[in-house]
């Protein structure tokens, strides 16, 4: 191997080893909100008050119980779809999972409710703002119907003139059977001398869960990651946090979002505008060794009895499910004009030819009946059509290698003059007919459309889950195995993959066949060995634990372009 070989060989390993030991780093902890000191204090009451059995007509779906020897206890509520566990503790939610749906690490349904903890529940109350710590009493419980569950507790709070008030917090789930949208009420119904709620001008916070499933190690698996989203009725803001963050965006929205690749948390006020415009997205966690993606949202301070609504999907991240609360007569909530769907991943500007790929696989996908089959039958479709431009494309590199000697002289000639050296260039291209433009446009076309598969192979909800070859290949939306190990290596696990092996292979070969014959000298030959050899092996690395639907695209379209390469070699040979 020859020197300059080597050095690129070595420099690509220390640019990748650079970037996974200091991906860790590259964002900066974000501060909390600060907390002032708050004059109100808020004390679970137990008090059997003539006010609060009153209360028991506005609150007609619950029976208000002041029994001092409550314990906590959970319970469960199973539709079609989901399978939700809550607790009396807070009356949050424990366990939330998406039937019909399995975690590959598991091999259990997807849990939504992940890294749940005594600090922290998902849809849990604090009073006050975000940084407020969630309420932890044991409230009573009313199940209302096989779908409906109300939690409820009654508290006394100390308004800033000294005088004490009285309320009761109530929380009423509501699931549907055919739904993965479920209905959250909450309401703090004022009692006796009760001056509404005011703690650092909030009512309260409400929190989504510590994580969503499934379950990924993001220090390997480089293809997932969690995303805040947040949409104002016209555009989406999406966010990225690193490790151990707390972000706040203060922009006005209409629903917010926690999305995996796949799944996602979705929270959507019934009455937006009494949501305050700060969001808090946090990745921080109480439990060691656990990544956390979650959203705080802040209720306005309100001097009145408050009666709020959240509609809050919880499931698939596909358009199948999230644009039928576009059209009321689509979902049984009756929601309309919600725009769940624009928390999808898509290519931005080039959705539009995503959406055209997607129809095109699909329509394979139904006389294939394997999506590993029509990744394959699509990508050679794609290669054979855009022939013509690769074609012209290698056409054009032969005419520049030949070129290479005379450009090379006028380069030595008008080192001095860029002048003349611009202008002797471009009378050599015009006594041959080259234009050295008439290349980029063949390649700017390519790379929209890898642009546009990648989204596409990356984040199609179809691919996960499905089997492509038995024993190897037994899910497109994770990685190929053919042996899993008891340690870990860096960079790529316990898992041996062969997939990445034949893509690194077939990169290799194309690059060697493509490579510029030897007319390049010095710097310039350093640089291309550098993209033959080196670039391959980054991109190994970088591609090993990547969904083998992406994989497999772009291995088959480094063949199909392999041998189209050979014939192209083969016929400008001949002529």
């Amino acid at each position: 191997m020859e020197k300059n070989t080597a050095w690129a060989i070595g420099l690509s390993s220390v640019v990748l080893i650079g970037f996974f030991f200091l991906q860790t780093y590259l964002y900066p902890v974000k501060n909390e909100p600060t907390s002032n000191t708050a004059n109100t204090e808020i004390v679970a009451s137990n008090e059997n008050t003539t006010e609060l059995e009153n209360k028991k007509e506005n609150l007609s779906i619950l029976e208000i119980d002041n029994s001092e020897n409550l314990k906590e206890e959970s319970y469960i509520i199973e539709t079609e779809k989901v399978k939700v566990t809550f607790t009396n503790r807070g009356g949050d939610i424990i366990g939330y999972e998406i039937k019909n749906h399995e975690d590959s690490n598991t091999k259990k349904f997807i849990e939504m409710a992940d890294n749940v903890s005594e600090k922290n529940r998902a849809f849990s109350i604090s009073l006050g703002n975000a940084n407020s710590s969630v309420l932890n009493d044991i409230f009573n419980v009313k199940k209302i119907d096989e779908n409906t569950i109300g939690f409820y507790k009654n508290y006394i709070i100390k308004n800033s003139d000294g005088t004490n008030g009285e309320f009761t917090l109530v929380k009423k789930y509501t699931l549907n059977p055919n739904d993965y949208v479920f209905k959250l009420d909450i309401t703090i119904d004022g009692g006796e001398n009760f001056k509404g709620i005011n703690i650092n001008d909030s009512s309260y916070s409400i929190r989504t869960s510590p994580q969503i499933g499934p379950f990924y190690n993001p220090k390997i698996d480089k293809y997932e990651n969690r995303q805040f989203i947040s949409f104002n009725g016209e555009k989406k803001k999406k966010i990225i946090l690193g490790n151990n963050q707390f972000k706040s965006y203060d922009k006005a929205w209409k629903w917010t979002s926690i999305a995996g690749k796949y799944f996602e948390v979705l929270t959507y006020p019934k009455n937006s505008e009494s949501m305050s415009e700060v969001v808090y997205y946090s990745t921080k966690s109480d439990i060691e060794g656990k990544t956390n993606a979650q959203a705080i949202m802040t209720r306005k301070a309100c001097d009145t009895s408050i009666n709020d609504t959240y509609y809050i999907y919880v499931g698939p991240r596909n358009e199948k499910e999230l644009k039928i609360y576009n059209v009321s007569e689509n979902n049984e909530w009756g929601l309309s004009g919600v725009r769940f769907d624009e928390s999808l991943q898509t290519s931005g500007i080039l959705n539009w030819l995503e959406i055209v790929l997607k129809f095109l696989l699909e329509m394979i996908n139904k006389f294939t009946k394997n999506w590993g089959i029509s990744i394959i039958i699509l990508t050679a479709i794609l290669k054979f059509a855009l022939f013509p431009l690769t074609a012209k494309t290698a056409k054009g590199t032969v005419k520049m290698q030949e070129l290479q000697p005379k450009l090379q002289a006028i380069q030595e000639k008008y080192r001095e003059n860029p002048q003349k050296l611009n202008e002797q260039t471009a009378k050599l291209y015009r006594e041959i007919g080259y234009n050295p433009m008439s290349g980029c446009l063949p390649m700017i076309f390519q790379f929209v459309i890898l642009f546009a598969m990648y989204n596409l192979f990356n984040n199609y909800f179809e691919f996960r889950g499905a089997e492509f070859i038995p024993g190897w290949i037994p899910d497109l939306s994770s990685g190929d195995s053919v042996k899993t190990l008891n340690f870990s290596l860096p960079f790529i696990g316990n898992q041996i993959r062969l997939l990445p092996l034949i893509y690194l292979i077939s990169q290799l070969l194309y690059g060697k066949i493509t490579q510029n014959g030897g007319t390049s000298v010095g710097q310039n030959n350093g640089q291309m060995k550098f993209m033959m050899y080196g670039m391959p092996i980054l991109f190994f690395f970088l591609f090993y634990n990547a969904p083998s639907g992406l994989l497999l695209y772009w291995t088959v379209s480094n063949i199909i372009q392999l041998a189209q390469q050979l014939f192209i070699n083969k016929t400008i040979k001949k002529n």
